[in-house]
């Protein structure tokens, strides 16, 4: 089975660098996102599936790849919850001691009022796992995901049979990465990818 797991287009908040998690923030019109909106939709052809996050970033960017698809929702697969950090920017935040905390635990601690990256995998593990079985109860061959940043990261760094770690998965906004996997080895419990290629 072939995957492609989909971070959303810009937003405002992304473009100012912010904490977006559970703000329910729309796509922003640039230049960019039309541009990437014609490079991704060639990798996108024969798509029988799409899932989603249930944010309007993801959905809206859903609509731009798969038109006349209505994506099955999946409220597990959401960004993270950044707690008191939501909203702001490494300008406004550097020089808390909340911030700073978090920092130099490497963003293992949980932020402010928010998830822990571990609750954050382990939700996002949830979602990927429930939606990735149902597609192969059903045969399905390709499918599409459309999230965030952080699930993609989240859910790669815990499939990756090379071990790669949290950040190294982090892909801009409209990018993300095709994923094969074997049917037959997930269904026996030997839940890693294949192979993994950057879109």
């Amino acid at each position: 089975m072939e995957i492609l797991m989909i971070r959303h287009f810009q937003t405002k908040g992304n473009l100012d660098k912010r904490y977006i998690g559970k703000t329910d923030e729309t796509l922003a019109e640039t230049d960019h996102t039309k541009q990437l909106v014609q490079k991704r939709k060639k990798s996108c052809k024969n798509v029988e599936r799409v899932s989603s996050s249930p944010m309007q970033r993801c959905l809206q960017t859903a609509a731009l790849l798969f038109p006349g698809e209505t994506p099955v929702l999946c409220d597990k697969l959401r960004e993270c919850d950044f707690g008191a950090f939501e909203g702001k920017n490494y300008k406004e935040l550097r020089d808390t001691t909340a911030y700073l905390e978090w920092m130099e635990s490497g963003g293992a601690m949980a932020f402010p009022g928010g998830e822990s990256r571990m609750e954050f995998e382990e939700r996002c593990m949830e979602g990927f796992l429930k939606t990735v079985d149902a597609w192969i109860k059903e045969g399905v061959q390709k499918a599409a995901l459309v999230v965030h940043g952080g699930t993609i990261m989240a859910v790669l760094s815990q499939l990756d049979s090379e071990g790669r770690e949290f950040y190294d998965w982090q892909p801009e906004n409209g990018g993300g990465y095709r994923i094969f996997l074997n049917e037959q080895e997930w269904k026996q419990g030997n839940r890693m990818c294949r192979r993994i290629e950057k879109l």
